[in-house]
C-alpha cells in the first residue's frame, strides 16, 4: 500500500473542499441564480441583512431550500462514514454498514406510516422524523434483545440478528407500499427508501446536528479503543479494553445516529460502507486517522452526490441512493481488485 498521507495537511484540504461544495451546492441547481445573488443572499441570512421584496424568490430558493439542503447532506454524509467505520470495527467485517444492524429498515417502518396512512399527523412537519426516529429506536431495542447473551454482544449474532431484522422490516414496508390506496403517497415512500433530501429544511438539520456531533466526538475520544478492538478481543483485554463493553457503547451510537440520519434523509447506501475503506487508503488503519478524516470525505461526498441527484435530469429529482450506488458499484469492485489493499485495512 501507499504510505498514508499526513492527517493535518488532509484535513485542511478536505475542510477547504468542503467550504466548496457547500457553495457549489447553494448556487447551482435547476432555477438559474447568480453566484452574485447566491453570495448576497447568504451574507443577508448569516447577518439578519434586508432584501427587497423582488428579491424573495431567489433567496426563498438560496436560504431555504438549498443551503439547508446541502448544509444537511454534509451531516449525513459525515454521520454515514462515521458510523461506518465505528460498525465495521464493532463487527469486525469488512462488508458492514451503518444499515446491517436493521435500524434504517426500521426506521423506513415508522416513515411509511406517515407518508402513506398519516400517522402522527398531529405532529406536523415534524412527524416524519419523528416516528421515522422512533421506530428506529424500536428496532435498536428489538435487534439488541434478540443479539444479546449471557456472554454479551458478539460480531456474528450482531450480524446475523441485524440483517434478520433488516429483511422483516423490509418486508413489512414493501407491504405498506402495497397497500397503500395513495399512489402519489407510494412514490413518496419509495423515493424516501432510497434515499433523498428533498424535504430538507432548516427544521431538519437540529436532531441530525446533534446526534452526529456526539458521535463524532465519542468515537474520536474511543479510537485507541477501537484500534485495540480490531486486533481481537484477547488483545483488547491484554491491553484493559473491555471489549464487550465498548461493543455495546459502539452499538448505541450507530443505532442512534443511523436513526436520526435516516430520520432526515432515508436510507443512503454505500457512503457508510466505501468511505470507510477509502479513508484508510489514504490514512491507515489507525482510527485516529481515520476519524479524523472518514466524516470529512463522506461529507464532500454527499454534497456533490445531492447535487448530482437534483441537476442531472431536472426538473426531475433522482433518489440519491441510486446515485451513491451508480458510484459506490464500480468503486468497490476496482477496490476489492487493487493490488496490496486489505479490506478492514488490515495492518
Amino acid at each position: 500500500m501507499a504510505r498514508p498521507a499526513r492527517t493535518a495537511p488532509l484535513v485542511a484540504a478536505l475542510l477547504l473542499a468542503l467550504l466548496g461544495s457547500v457553495l457549489c451546492g447553494t448556487g447551482l441547481g435547476a432555477a438559474g441564480v447568480g453566484w452574485a445573488e447566491v453570495v448576497h443572499h447568504l451574507t443577508a441570512g448569516l447577518t439578519g441583512g434586508t432584501i427587497t421584496s423582488g428579491e424573495v424568490p431567489a433567496y426563498t430558493i438560496v436560504w431555504e431550500l438549498r443551503f439547508p439542503r446541502a448544509l444537511l447532506a454534509a451531516v449525513v454524509g459525515a454521520g454515514l462514514s462515521a458510523v461506518g467505520v465505528a460498525v465495521q470495527a464493532l463487527v469486525r467485517n469488512a462488508l458492514a454498514d451503518p444499515f446491517v444492524l436493521g435500524i434504517s429498515s426500521g426506521a423506513a417502518v415508522g416513515a411509511n406510516a406517515v407518508l402513506l396512512f398519516g400517522a402522527l399527523g398531529g405532529l406536523g412537519v415534524w412527524a416524519l422524523s419523528v416516528s421515522a426516529f422512533g421506530s428506529a429506536l424500536l428496532a435498536m431495542t428489538l435487534v439488541y434483545a434478540a443479539a444479546r447473551t449471557a456472554q454479551g454482544l458478539t460480531p456474528l449474532r450482531l450480524v446475523l440478528t441485524g440483517t434478520a431484522m433488516y429483511y422483516g422490516f423490509s418486508a413489512i414496508s414493501t407491504l405498506m407500499v402495497f397497500t397503500a390506496d395513495r399512489g402519489e403517497a407510494a412514490r413518496s415512500a419509495m423515493m424516501w427508501l432510497l434515499g433523498s433530501l428533498s424535504g430538507a429544511g432548516w427544521g431538519s438539520l437540529p436532531i441530525a446536528v446533534v446526534a452526529v456531533a456526539a458521535a463524532l466526538v465519542h468515537l474520536r475520544l474511543s479510537a485507541g479503543r477501537l484500534n485495540a478492538l480490531a486486533m481481537g478481543d484477547e488483545t483488547a483485554a491484554a491491553l484493559g479494553v473491555d471489549a464487550g463493553r465498548l461493543r455495546r457503547e459502539l452499538f448505541v451510537v450507530a443505532a442512534a445516529v443511523t436513526g436520526a440520519v435516516v430520520a432526515v434523509s432515508g436510507a443512503i447506501g454505500f457512503v457508510g460502507l466505501m468511505v470507510p475503506h477509502v479513508t484508510r487508503m489514504l490514512t491507515g488503519a489507525d482510527h485516529r486517522r481515520v476519524l479524523a478524516v472518514a466524516p470529512l470525505v463522506g461529507a464532500v461526498l454527499l454534497v456533490w452526490v445531492d447535487l448530482v441527484s437534483r441537476v442531472l435530469l431536472a426538473p426531475v429529482e433522482l433518489p440519491v441512493g441510486v446515485v451513491t450506488a451508480v458510484i459506490g458499484v464500480p468503486c468497490f469492485v476496482l477496490l476489492m481488485r487493487r493490488r496490496g489493499y486489505t479490506f478492514g485495512g488490515g495492518a
